[in-house]
C-alpha cells in the first residue's frame, strides 16, 4: 500500500517538472514580442516629446523676442522713466546774494563761494570701516559722526561739514570715501565788520537774512535758485549734464544811504568816550538833514558779523532802532517851538526863573541845576531850565501841546523800514496815563520816550525849515516831507540852539571852528524798574551843522557813565559829536558858515607861534581836503559761522 503510494507521488512530481520545463522554454519567445512592442511604442512617445519641447521653446523664443520689441521700442517709456530715476536727477544751481555797498560804492557785504561736504548715510554706514579716517578728515570724534549717521540711517541726505573753503573740500574728498560728496554755496562776508554790525545784521548758515537790512531786504538780495538736470554714476558723481531746467537769478545789489567813512568816525569816536567815561553802551545816528538819508548810525557794544552765532545775542540788538530812553532835555527846543507857534511868548519873552525850584501839584518839585533868575526864551534853552520849560507848557492848552509834539514824530515809528522800530511813548489827554504833571515833564523830556532815530529825525526838521522828513537806509529813496513847522520859527530855534555851543551855554565842547552849531544837551536819570528814578544817567546831545545851510543831524546817546568821571550831556556826548562832525564836514566839503571866527583863531595861533619862534599853522585848514583812507579800519577776518 505505501509502495503504490510513493509510486504515484513521484509520478506527479514528474509532470509538474515536465510543465515547468515546457513554460520556461515558451518564455524567451514571449519576452522578444513584447519587448519589440514596448520599443516600437517608446520611440513613437520619444519624438513627440522633442516636438512638444521644440515647440514650447520655440514659443518662448518667440515670446522673448515679441515682449524685447515691445519693451523696446514700442512701449519704453516706463522702463527709460525708471532707468532714468536711478541715474538722472535734478539738482539745484544755487545762486549768489546781492552785494550792499555804501553810497560811494563800497562793499559792505558780499557773498564768495564755499563748498558744502554731505553724505549719503545709507551708502556710508555700509562702509563702518571708513568711518574713521573720515572723522579724522572733518576733525570730529568717530563716535559723534558715527551716531549723526545712525541717527539718519534712512536718509539720503546729511551735512557733515558747511561753507568751508574749496580746498579744505577737496582735501575730504581725497579719501574717496564712499558715499561723501561736496556742492557749491555761498558764505555772506563783511569786511567793516563790528562798525557797521547792527545796520547790515547778518544771515544765517543758508545764507537768509536774519537781522538789520539783510533781513529787511532779503527779499531782493537773496535771488532765485536755478535747477538742472544731470546724470550720476553708481558712486552718485555727476558724469553729464543733460538740460538747464531754470537758470540761477543772482539776487540785486542794495545801495546803502551810509558813508563808510562817517560811519568809521562814530563808531571810533563813541567807542574811545565810552572807554573813557566807563559807560555801558551808547548809540548815534548821523542824518542827512535835506534828505533823511541815514549817514551813519552805530552801537556798542558791537558784534562781529562774521562770526554772529559765536557772539552775545544781546549785542545783536541795534538800539538806536529798537531801545526807547527818556530824551530828557532835547526836548525843551520842540516846547520852545510850540510856545512860538501858539504865539504866546517870542524868543526874548523874559521868564522869572526864581528860586531856581517849582513845586508841582503839591506832589513833585521841579528842580533847575542852579538858580538861573530872569531869562529869555532863549536864555530857556541856553542854560536848560526845566522850570522855565515847565513854565512855557503851562501856558498851552493839553491838546494842542500833544498835538504839537505828535506831528514831529515821537509816538509814531519813524517809517524807516528798519525791522523792530519802536514808536516810543508819548502819553494822550485824557488817557489813563495822563496826569496833572505829564504836561510839565514832558515839556523837559520825561514822562516820554523815544528813540535815537527819532530824535535825530525831530533835529533834521528844525535845520530842514521846520520840515520833516522819513528817514531811509537806500541810496535814491526820497520820501515827501511834511511841514510841521513855520520855517521861520524853525530859523529862530536854530539861532536859539546855537547859543549852547557858544560862551555861557551848556555843550560849548560841541563847537566845530569854522562852523556854527546849533544843539541841546540832555542829562537824563534813569527810571528803576522798582519805581522812581536811580542815580545813574542817560548823556545826551542833538545837534544840527552848519547853522546857516544845514547839512548834518546828530544824535549821540551815551549810556549809565560813570558819575565820578562826569554824566552831563555837555562833558560826555558833545565831545564825541564835535570830533564826529568836525570829520564829516571835511569829508562831505562842506564850506564853513563861520570863516571870521576860524581866520580870528588862525591869527591868534600864528602870532603865539611868532612869539615862541615857531613857523606853520597850529589850527587845521577848516577847507582841508577830505580825510585819507588811512584813518579807515582794516577788513576784519571772517569767522565760522
Amino acid at each position: 500500500m505505501s509502495a503504490r503510494n510513493d509510486r504515484n507521488r513521484q509520478h506527479l512530481v514528474g509532470k509538474v517538472a515536465d510543465a515547468l520545463r515546457a513554460r520556461i522554454a515558451a518564455q524567451p519567445a514571449q519576452g522578444s514580442v513584447a519587448a519589440r512592442a514596448r520599443n516600437q511604442r517608446g520611440g513613437l512617445d520619444l519624438r513627440k516629446r522633442l516636438l512638444i519641447v521644440a515647440g514650447v521653446l520655440g514659443l518662448g523664443s518667440l515670446a522673448l523676442v515679441v515682449r524685447a520689441f515691445d519693451v523696446q521700442v514700442v512701449n519704453n517709456d516706463f522702463y527709460l522713466q525708471q532707468g532714468q530715476a536711478r541715474s538722472l536727477r535734478e539738482i539745484p544751481i544755487p545762486t549768489s546774494r546781492g552785494m550792499i555797498t555804501d553810497r560811494n560804492g563800497e562793499p559792505l557785504a558780499v557773498s564768495t563761494p564755499v563748498e558744502s561736504v554731505w553724505a549719503n548715510p545709507k551708502e556710508l554706514l555700509a562702509n563702518p570701516a571708513r568711518i574713521p579716517e573720515l572723522a579724522a578728515a572733518l576733525g570730529v570724534p568717530a563716535d559723534v559722526l558715527t551716531r549723526k549717521l545712525s541717527q539718519r540711517a534712512n536718509k539720503e541726505f546729511l551735512y557733515l561739514k558747511r561753507r568751508i573753503s574749496p580746498e579744505q573740500a577737496r582735501r575730504i574728498l581725497a579719501h574717496n570715501v564712499p558715499g561723501v560728496f561736496s556742492q557749491r554755496e555761498f558764505r555772506r562776508f563783511y569786511p567793516q565788520g563790528e562798525a557797521m554790525a547792527h545796520v547790515l545784521g547778518f544771515t544765517n548758515v543758508d545764507d537768509r537774512g536774519q537781522e538789520g537790512l539783510e533781513l529787511s531786504f532779503d527779499h531782493i538780495l537773496s535771488g532765485k535758485p536755478g535747477s538742472k538736470r544731470v546724470i550720476r554714476d553708481g558712486q552718485g558723481r555727476i558724469v553729464e549734464s543733460v538740460d538747464l531746467i531754470k537758470a540761477a537769478e543772482p539776487g540785486q545789489d542794495l545801495t546803502l544811504t551810509i558813508d563808510r567813512r562817517i560811519q568809521f568816525l562814530a563808531y571810533r569816536e563813541l567807542r574811545n568816550q565810552l572807554t573813557k567815561t566807563g559807560a555801558s553802551s551808547g548809540s548815534a545816528v548821523i542824518l542827512d538833514v535835506a534828505t533823511g538819508e541815514v549817514l551813519a548810525m552805530v552801537n556798542l557794544p558791537s558784534f562781529n558779523p562774521n562770526a554772529a552765532a559765536m557772539g552775545n545775542i544781546e549785542a545783536h540788538r541795534n538800539r538806536a532802532v529798537t531801545d526807547v530812553f527818556e530824551p530828557g532835555s532835547t526836548m525843551k527846543p520842540i516846547t520852545v517851538a510850540a510856545a512860538l507857534n501858539a504865539r504866546i511868548v517870542t524868543p526874548n519873552t523874559r521868564i522869572d526863573l526864581n528860586p531856581g525850584w517849582m513845586a508841582l501839584d503839591r506832589k513833585y518839585t521841579i528842580r533847575d541845576h542852579s538858580n538861573y533868575g530872569v531869562q529869555t526864551v532863549t536864555g530857556i534853552i541856553t542854560k536848560s531850565s526845566n522850570i522855565g520849560a515847565a513854565k512855557l507848557a503851562a501856558r498851552m492848552d493839553d491838546k494842542y501841546f500833544y498835538d504839537f509834539v505828535h506831528q514831529f514824530g515821537y509816538g509814531q515809528k519813524p517809517g524807516s523800514g528798519f525791522p523792530g522800530e519802536s514808536s516810543g511813548v508819548l502819553t494822550a489827554p485824557g488817557s489813563p496815563s495822563w496826569y496833572g504833571t505829564t504836561k510839565a515833564t514832558m515839556s523837559y523830556g520825561y514822562g516820554m520816550s523815544a528813540t535815537p532815530l527819532q530824535i535825530a529825525m525831530v533835529y533834521a526838521a528844525l535845520g530842514n525849515g521846520g520840515k520833516l522828513i522819513r528817514p531811509t537806509f537806500v541810496k535814491g529813496e526820497r520820501h515827501e516831507p511834511k511841514q510841521v513847522l513855520d520855517p521861520q520859527i524853525a530859523h529862530e530855534v536854530m539861532r536859539m540852539m546855537q547859543t549852547v555851543t557858544e560862551t555861557g551855554g551848556t555843550a560849548t565842547q560841541a563847537a566845530i571852528l569854522g562852523y556854527h552849531v546849533a544843539g541841546k544837551t540832555g542829562t537824563a536819570r534813569k527810571f528803576s524798574e522798582t519805581g522812581g528814578y536811580t542815580r545813574r544817567y542817560l548823556s545826551y546831545f542833538a545837534g544840527v551843522v552848519p547853522v546857516q545851510n544845514p547839512r548834518f543831524s546828530m544824535v549821540v546817546i551815551v549810556n549809565d557813565p560813570d558819575p565820578e568821571r562826569g554824566y552831563f550831556g555837555g562833558l560826555v556826548s558833545a565831545p564825541v559829536f564835535r570830533s564826529v562832525m568836525d570829520g564829516a564836514l571835511r569829508l562831505m566839503d562842506v564850506p564853513p558858515d563861520d570863516i571870521d571866527t576860524w581866520m580870528a583863531a588862525q591869527t591868534k595861533a600864528q602870532h603865539a607861534n611868532e612869539l615862541r619862534g615857531e613857523e606853520g599853522p597850529v589850527l587845521p585848514d577848516a577847507t582841508a581836503a577830505p580825510l585819507a583812507d588811512a584813518t579807515l579800519p582794516t577788513p576784519v577776518s571772517g569767522g565760522a559761522q
